[in-house]
């Protein structure tokens, strides 16, 4: 059985990067209902794609399944979360504290996935006096501090759109590498700085877009 090692993850394409975390969910969700095995067919449905795109995307990690057989679900879960870097425990850091803010403090998702929430940051002194998820919130000022201290390359942008690059700026200054950005607008970042955006409304437009479709198509049945 030959594997890859995660420093081969660079001779993956960018979509099927995308898609690792979706398989990974997938596998969890079958570890945790029993299930010991699993067919290619069996992990698609799961996660939502082909069975074909799966076993190609599976195909640049190396040859886990067995003919006849399938996917052994643990050994298979492992090998995508190594490949992914999520079998370490990564420390973030969350700047913005207001509703979003509150809200990805307080989702459990992060820590059941490799993710370790390390300080929360806010330049509004009220906001220093609450603790969230049980974390103090901290000021902003003290970024460069909490990176040091606790090797941070992960940084979350909560803030509103008009203090996301200031944010981002002063994330890039103290160390951080990677961004997930929650704030409207496009960040600005040097090379070697990952940036990934995450914009609710741009998703609920699509989905608007495609409602949109479906009543016009129905319309056009009807007549």
């Amino acid at each position: 059985m030959s594997a890859r090692t995660p420093e081969s993850a660079r001779d993956i394409p960018e979509a099927t990067v995308a898609r690792l975390p979706v398989y990974l969910r997938a596998l969890i969700t079958l570890a945790d209902e029993g299930t010991a095995t699993c067919s290619s067919e069996e992990l698609a449905t799961a996660a939502g794609v082909n069975s074909a795109k799966l076993r190609k995307d599976l195909s640049y990690l190396g040859s886990y399944g067995t003919r006849g057989v399938g996917y052994d679900v643990e050994y298979l879960r492992y090998q995508i979360a190594r490949e992914i870097g999520v079998t370490q425990d990564w420390p973030v850091v969350i700047v913005g504290i207001g509703n979003l803010g509150h809200a990805l403090a307080n989702y459990s998702g992060f820590r059941s996935r490799g993710f370790r929430v390390v300080a929360l940051l806010d330049a509004d002194p009220v906001r220093q006096a609450e603790v969230v998820a049980g974390i103090d919130v901290r000021s902003f000022d003290d970024l460069d501090r909490i990176v040091v201290e606790h090797g941070v390359s992960i940084g979350v942008i909560a803030t509103p759109a008009v203090a996301a690059q200031d944010v981002a700026d002063r994330m890039v200054a103290a160390g951080i590498t990677s961004i997930l950005n929650f704030a409207p607008g496009v960040l600005t970042v040097p090379e070697g700085v990952d940036v990934r955006k995450v914009d609710l409304s741009i998703e609920l437009q699509i989905l608007a877009y495609h409602e949109q479709r479906k009543a016009t198509a129905g319309t056009e049945d009807a007549s």
